[in-house]
């Protein structure tokens, strides 16, 4: 854990950390919103700094507020996205073919959040255990008949949970292993926990679309991580874990998905592995050449939003947003948005609805406000859905209004 900013060090390898990737200022906690009546107080506000490891080239932020302040109250809840319970889907139906997995089989998922994947295997009859710090997310999965700890995972939990409940054949991992500070002691948990002949399947935003897309706002302080296939089979190798296939998702603007068993099985590695290697090596991940200017270009989109806002507002026309997602706040906040530049921004989420994004304070409503208010523009910003919030809003066209996303340029759909 980094705990010295002066002179920090790397989560995963404890080399010193002295390369910049970039630096977003000081900003709130991306999913901490803010009760109404609660508008006037200060917000906690925290460094959000990215840098870029010299040795194994993860890329992480600095630890500057405990884990148990943002995932026990946790207003994220997974099946609010259509799209996403479908990936979720489709995997379990491929998990369960190609490992066989049967009523006498155990799957586990670190972060089952409201039971959004874990439900499919229970319709199929094959145990689950969900694990999961956020409260409210783990009743919503009980309710869905998925068993469920409230527990942060790591090396003593896992060794906890194999005592009662038996080793796990399959482990999933859907977009976590950024959210933990203690990147080594997490990993060694799946070591810990997964059966012999067991697999664990890990999902996690490319870093290499990060670079490439500028997808600056998937920065924020509970991804504490930023991971390269590169940097994370080093990882990986120090708890006993090898990675023995990597598919490629259209996920979260371009996701991994990779496969690991311990060192020892013997299956043979997938065409994946070295496809992925190859495309990171090309690009030079592990050099600091691929890590150089990313400021200028995170400075591009945010006068791009800026100025989209502007002419706008010149020319009377009303801007509404769509998605109160983390990653829309980093832009936000970095941009300095504020309620006199958007109206609102929509969510079907209820826990969402009727709070105040953090930092720029513009009120959270549900989804029917739009039809109500009728904005001219309407900004997307969880863009990994884009196509998804299209459709499912299809209807300001009627009054001849417009899509707009801002990464990773500002660009009106038409």
């Amino acid at each position: 854990m980094i705990a010295d900013r002066q002179n920090p060090t790397c989560r995963s390898c404890r080399a010193a950390l002295t390369r910049t990737l970039v630096d977003l200022g000081t900003t709130p906690l991306a999913n901490s919103y803010v009760k109404v009546h609660d508008a006037a107080c200060d917000e906690a506000k925290y460094p959000l700094h990215a840098r870029v490891c010299d040795v194994c080239y993860l890329v992480q932020v600095d630890d500057v507020v405990p884990p148990e302040a943002i995932f026990r109250d946790y207003a994220y809840f997974s099946s609010f996205s259509e799209s996403w319970v479908a990936h979720a889907a489709a995997y379990a139906t491929t998990a369960t073919a190609r490992l066989s997995l049967d009523s006498s089989s155990l799957v586990a998922e670190v972060a089952s959040n409201d039971g959004y994947l874990l439900q499919h295997f229970v319709k199929a009859g094959i145990p689950v255990l969900g694990v999961d710090p956020a409260l409210d997310a783990a009743k919503a999965a009980r309710a869905r008949g998925v068993r469920t700890t409230t527990v942060f995972f790591g090396h003593e939990t896992a060794i906890s949970l194999r005592a009662e409940f038996g080793p796990a054949d399959l482990i999933a991992a859907n977009n976590v292993l950024a959210h933990v500070p203690d990147i080594n002691d997490f990993v060694c948990g799946f070591a810990d926990l997964l059966a012999p002949g067991g697999v664990a399947t890990f999902e996690f935003p490319h870093l290499l679309n990060l670079l490439r897309l500028v997808q600056f706002d998937t920065i924020y302080h509970e991804h504490f991580s930023y991971l390269s296939l590169f940097a994370v089979e080093a990882c990986f190798a120090r708890a006993g874990l090898r990675v023995f296939d990597v598919e490629e998702l259209p996920t979260h603007g371009g996701s991994l998905r990779v496969w690991a068993c311990h060192q020892s099985d013997p299956r043979a590695d997938e065409p994946g592995v070295n496809r992925v290697r190859e495309a990171e090596r090309s690009f030079g991940i592990a050099s600091p050449k691929a890590y150089e200017g990313f400021p200028v270009k995170v400075d591009a989109i945010r006068d791009g939003l800026l100025e989209f806002l502007t002419q706008a507002k010149s020319a009377g026309k009303s801007v509404a947003a769509y998605g109160a997602a983390a990653k829309g706040n980093t832009l936000l906040n970095y941009a300095g948005v504020t309620a006199n530049d958007i109206l609102f921004v929509a969510d079907a989420n209820p826990a969402k609805q009727n709070t105040l994004l953090p930092g720029s304070h513009i009120p959270v409503k549900a989804p029917a406000t739009i039809a109500v208010t009728r904005p001219d523009y309407l900004l997307i910003l969880p863009w990994n859905i884009k196509d998804e919030i299209v459709r499912e809003t299809s209807e300001i066209t009627q009054w001849g209004g417009k899509h707009v996303v801002a990464a990773p340029t500002l660009k009106v759909l038409s």
